[in-house]
This record gives structure tokens, C-alpha cells and sequence, in this order.
């Protein structure tokens, strides 16, 4: 039986307490995930998980990382128990090494937290097998719009493609509340948002010189390069949908954006 075309995400995952503060973004990115509930597995690159050369994890059974310090003792306890993929690893590999790209696998590493929090709301069960991918230290903004391509036939066998990052990462001004210091993430998301809904990927490839406010708003690349994973894995014919997330802490935009096969839109 084939499985239906399942969609690309681009999820802005936000600080760690998103994962028990859910906010405007939670409830949207658990509705977007019911619509498609036979998905046959989530493949994920995360910001926080970067290497030389693309790893594809190997994993039957992942952990769960806490991979930040400081936050509520809560967020400790947070299991994400969802399996692994070990058989759609290797096929995942080969469509890589297919693309030309630098391939190796990972059998140790866990989840970490860009992965994790938004399936605590797409996937609340952790019944849906989860296969993470790593992003190179040395890609720009078409590197990794050629690793969403690459990654993209995966849809075809029901394997929804999702970049988690943030769409604007500039944690020096995390908690500014002056409106006039915080205009700047507004017109950044604003410019996104105009981007991806007319389907310009080359304005999205060159956002570093394009976009209003980009250094500031990702004074490094690796939390805006999932966008562009995302992106490569979406087709011509994928309807958009902006899952609004609002502004968090003042600076961080939680802006994600759906592509979906446009049946699956309604």
C-alpha cells in the first residue's frame, strides 16, 4: 500500500520552556500534526545538532537529551520515548550519498531539544518513529535548501521533512520589551513570511543580503538554515500555511510555516 504524500515543516522551536508553555504555537502545530495521522515517520533537522559532514542518527531506541542548563527542574524530567528508524536511516543515506553529499550514520546520540519539544506537540503520543539528520557546520542558506531536495522523496513514502529552528535567534536581546528595539524581529519575520508564501527561494537563499535586519536577527546561521531545509523539501504545488507562533520573549519569532500537499490543505 503507498502512503500518502506527507507534508515539510518548518517549526520554530523556541526557547526549552516552549516544551511546558506552549503559547500561540502549541496548540497549532498539534492540529497541524492530527491532520495527518498516518504519517510513517518524522525526519528532523535540528539547529542543535551540527557535524562535519551530514550523520543520519541509527538509532532503534533514542534518548531523550537535556541539552541545555539552567531551566525549571521540569523540563528535566521530559521523556520523549518516540522510536527510531533504523531500516528508513539507511534509505535516507543513500538518497544523500545519491546527492553528492558527505554521509555517515550516528548510533549513539539521543533527541536533542530541537527535536523533542515540538513532537511533545505534533506527536504527543511518541508513536511515530523519529529519524534525525544532521546539519554541517560549513553550509550557508543553499546548502541546505540541497539538503531539503535531497531529503525531499522521503514525503512520498509518508515521512513528513521538518526543520526546526527560530526565526530570528538573536538571544543577546532576549526580554527587550522597548517596541522600538524589538521592531527590527517584526520586519524580519514580516520579509520571511513575504518570502516563503510567494515560493522565492532564491530571495531565501540570499537573506543574508536581502533581508532587512538579518545579522541581527541570526548573528550566526545555523536556528534560520532549517527554514531553508524545509524549503527544499517542499514541491511547486505544496499550499503554505503560516502557523503564526507570535513573539516570544520579546525578540524570538515564532513563526512556522507548513507545505502541504494542497488536498491536505483544507
Amino acid at each position: 500500500m503507498t502512503q500518502a504524500q506527507a507534508p515539510a515543516l518548518f517549526v520554530s522551536h523556541g526557547a526549552p520552556t516552549f516544551a511546558v508553555e506552549p503559547g500561540v504555537l502549541g496548540g497549532k502545530l498539534t492540529q497541524f500534526g492530527a491532520r495527518f495521522a498516518n504519517l510513517a515517520a518524522v525526519v528532523v533537522v535540528s539547529a542543535h545538532w551540527q557535524t562535519s559532514g551530514v550523520q543520519v542518527m541509527r538509532i532503534a531506541k533514542p534518548e531523550t537529551l537535556h541539552d541545555f542548563g539552567g531551566f525549571p527542574p521540569a523540563l528535566y524530567r521530559i521523556q520523549y520515548p518516540a522510536p527510531g528508524d533504523p531500516a528508513l536511516a539507511t534509505e535516507t543515506r543513500r538518497l544523500l550519498e545519491a546527492a553528492g553529499l558527505k554521509t555517515s550514520f550516528e548510533e549513539s546520540r539521543g533527541f536533542d531539544h530541537g527535536v523533542w519539544v515540538p513532537m511533545l506537540y505534533l506527536r504527543p503520543k511518541a508513536d511515530t518513529p523519529v529519524l534525525q539528520v544532521s546539519l554541517p557546520f560549513d553550509f550557508n542558506a543553499a546548502a541546505a535548501l540541497r539538503l531539503g531536495t535531497a531529503l525531499a522523496p522521503l514525503r512520498e513514502r509518508g515521512a513528513m521533512i521538518m526543520g526546526s529552528g527560530s526565526l530570528t535567534h538573536n538571544l543577546r536581546e532576549i526580554g527587550v520589551s522597548d517596541p522600538t528595539l524589538t521592531r527590527y524581529a517584526h520586519e524580519f519575520t514580516d520579509w520571511v513570511r513575504k518570502q516563503v508564501q510567494e515560493k522565492d527561494r532564491a530571495a531565501l537563499v540570499d537573506y543574508r543580503r536581502r533581508a532587512p535586519h538579518a545579522q541581527r536577527a541570526h548573528p550566526s546561521e545555523e536556528h534560520f538554515l532549517p527554514l531553508l531545509v524545509a524549503v527544499g523539501a517542499s514541491g511547486g504545488e505544496d499550499a503554505v500555511e503560516v502557523l503564526d507562533g507570535g513573539m516570544s520573549y520579546g525578540v524570538l519569532s515564532m513563526e512556522s510555516y507548513g507545505f502541504s500537499p494542497a488536498r491536505a490543505a483544507a
